[in-house]
């Protein structure tokens, strides 16, 4: 009977224990119904979050700087630079520029004859005709321009020059000691005159064909 009594009243304190437990698992139950787990959860995406790149925005032109005519600058015109190189750009070909060079040598020449000037002057002055002609020679020669008519005519001149400038030149020299025969017409003044004005008219021709090729 005392076992009985001792096992009831064990019973009787485990019911309340129970009960104890039960009642305070509910209410702490109840306190965090619905919230999960309760604490600080790590930031995952702390470290990785993804930058937008923004792509640079291009300034647009307004249209009036296409269709503006008051937004046009004015042209340069009186800056040198522009009017010499873009203004007179020099299309003519280098011949041309080479065979101009000879006319105010030949309208030297011409004027020197014309003058009757004396024969060191003359012969100075075809000297360098003379000299000018052989570069030209030498610089178009197996060329296309060796062809042409400007190109022979100075050639032929510059021969005819030198002609003339040598019978001058001996004319001065021999002529005093030499008497009007058939040995010493040529250096007769008459006959050195009328050759000076045939070289004359050649120098006057062959300038109008140097003219005439610009």
């Amino acid at each position: 009977m005392r076992k009985f009594n001792l096992l009831y009243i064990l019973i009787i304190v485990s019911m309340l224990v129970f009960q104890a437990n039960y009642s305070y698992a509910k209410e702490k139950h109840e306190n965090f119904d619905g919230k999960g787990y309760v604490g600080t959860l790590p930031d995952l995406n702390r470290g990785y979050e993804i930058k937008e790149v923004k792509k640079p925005q291009k300034e647009a032109i307004p249209a009036k700087d296409f269709n503006d005519e008051n937004e046009l600058k004015p042209v340069p015109r009186d800056n040198p630079a522009f009017v010499n190189i873009i203004l007179k750009t020099d299309k003519t070909s280098q011949y041309i520029n080479d065979i101009n060079e000879f006319i105010p040598i030949l309208e030297d020449i011409y004027d020197l004859i014309d003058e009757n000037s004396n024969v060191q002057l003359f012969n100075a002055k075809v000297y360098y005709f003379n000299k000018s002609a052989e570069y030209l020679r030498d610089k178009y020669k197996n060329k296309p321009e060796s062809q042409y008519v400007s190109f022979k005519r100075l050639m032929e001149l510059n021969t005819h020059a030198k002609s003339i400038a040598l019978l001058r030149n001996e004319a001065e020299k021999y002529n005093p000691y030499l008497a009007y025969g058939s040995s010493g017409y040529i250096y007769n003044p008459n006959n050195v005159a009328e050759q000076m004005e045939f070289l004359k008219t050649e120098i006057n021709q062959t300038i109008l064909i140097l003219k005439d090729a610009d």
